[in-house]
């Protein structure tokens, strides 16, 4: 039997590692191969590279990398002592620190590291960073850099605001087909759609398998399985490992198998995660018998409305529609039913210094939950990836007391 507070892994994460590291080796390997790489956002038009035979890479999974191994701290000063403030993304600071030193998590995998990018392909649908962060590549390798600028604080997610981001995304095809030195084949695109499609299907259902009780999963597994579905949407590899990992999860379900023993509260994560605290942070909540059971973050990559009859207003209309550039009565209302869906006793908002785009306490948000839905709220300061700005012992007390004050309610 294993402690209250140890981690129950999948067996699918075993799957996972080499999905992952094929994923890498693929990328590593491409020049040699012939094969174009475009760096892409992570809510980027991601279809349309994949479709034109670019091998995609995303550098915010290498950044995610670089603060779950907690190499981004010793690494962020470069990129500030190269112009850019320590208070914007820690991400791109991280990224580009790592850049400069030539250190990175995939050279344990015996890999290079990142690959170089013939071109770099943005979406602002996030933050204006992105941007800046492929500018500053485009610029050390004088390759080009395009993209997309989304609206942003979007209410309801109008005609007009599809029409106009469609338009962009179709002029990203000319000048990614002379990178490419090929045509963009339709049926391909439509083929790539769908099989984006069909991963957010199963993320999808990964995700509300933690409507379950007790849950079979947390928001601490989430950050883990949701690798495949970042990097290789529009890739069958990810469909593949997904199916099996739904399976593992409705066998957990029928089991009555908990991700955390004797589940207690049930609560929602709003904002990053905190990269390289998330083992202890898991190790806590497990601990106090409460069940991180959904996030924003991690549901940030279903996309319902991808349509492979409809490649460009569909892509368009997917990613306008994040979380992220929503407007704040769009985000109380996505959950206020996240709440009413999980069955979640409390709310927890991580203030990531660094990342004020995801970081959703700002303008009244928990206030105004709170008297919508009466359940308590917790803000916990910190950051995504630079961990000067946590407090580890001050975080402890505060979920401490919050669980606490479930326990009271």
């Amino acid at each position: 039997m294993s402690s209250a507070s140890e981690r129950k892994d999948f067996e699918s994460t075993k799957k996972m590692k080499g999905v992952m590291f094929k994923y890498f080796t693929e990328l590593e390997n491409g020049p040699a191969q012939g094969k174009k790489t475009a760096w892409c956002t992570s809510v980027g038009p991601a279809e349309l590279l994949r479709a034109l035979g670019f091998n995609v890479y995303f550098p915010e999974n290498h950044g995610a990398m670089l603060g779950a191994t907690r190499m981004a701290t010793d690494l962020i000063p470069l990129a500030n002592a190269r112009g850019f403030s320590p208070d914007i993304c820690s991400y791109l600071t991280s990224d580009v620190g790592s850049y400069l030193k030539g250190e990175s998590p995939l050279q344990k995998m015996k890999l290079s590291g990142p690959p170089k990018a013939d071109v770099l392909v943005f979406n602002t649908n996030q933050c204006r960073d992105v941007k800046d962060w492929f500018q500053f590549y485009a610029r050390e390798w004088d390759v080009p850099c395009i993209g997309v600028h989304t609206p942003r604080s979007i209410g309801d997610v109008s005609d007009s605001i599809i029409d106009d981001v469609a338009r962009q995304i179709e002029g990203l095809v000319e000048p990614l087909e002379q990178v490419a030195g090929e045509k963009l084949d339709p049926k391909k695109l439509r083929e790539v759609v769908d099989l984006s499609r069909q991963c957010t299907e199963l993320w999808k259902a990964v995700l509300q398998a933690a409507v379950n009780v007790p849950s079979p999963l947390t928001f601490f597994d989430g950050t883990i399985q949701m690798g495949p579905a970042v990097v290789l949407r529009g890739h069958v590899d990810a469909i593949e490992y997904y199916r099996g990992l739904v399976d593992e999860l409705q066998q957990r379900i029928a089991d009555g198998v908990a991700a955390v023993e004797d589940e207690t509260h049930r609560i929602y994560w709003e904002g990053m995660p905190v990269w390289g605290k998330l083992s202890g942070l898991s190790g806590l909540f497990m601990q106090l018998k409460t069940s991180v059971v959904a996030s924003t973050y991690c549901n940030s990559w279903i996309f319902d409305d991808l349509d492979p009859d409809d490649p460009y207003k569909s892509m368009a209309r997917a990613y306008s529609s994040i979380f992220i550039c929503r407007s704040e009565d769009a985000k109380q209302k996505y959950i206020e039913e996240m709440a009413e869906r999980y069955g979640i006793d409390g709310i927890l908002y991580h203030d990531a210094k660094t990342c004020p785009n995801n970081s959703n306490n700002r303008y009244q948000l928990p206030q105004r939950l709170q008297a919508k839905l009466d359940k308590p709220y917790l803000v916990i300061n910190g950051d995504l990836n630079d961990l000067r700005l946590y407090s580890e012992e001050q975080t402890k007390t505060n979920i401490e007391a919050f669980v606490e004050q479930l326990a009271e309610t």
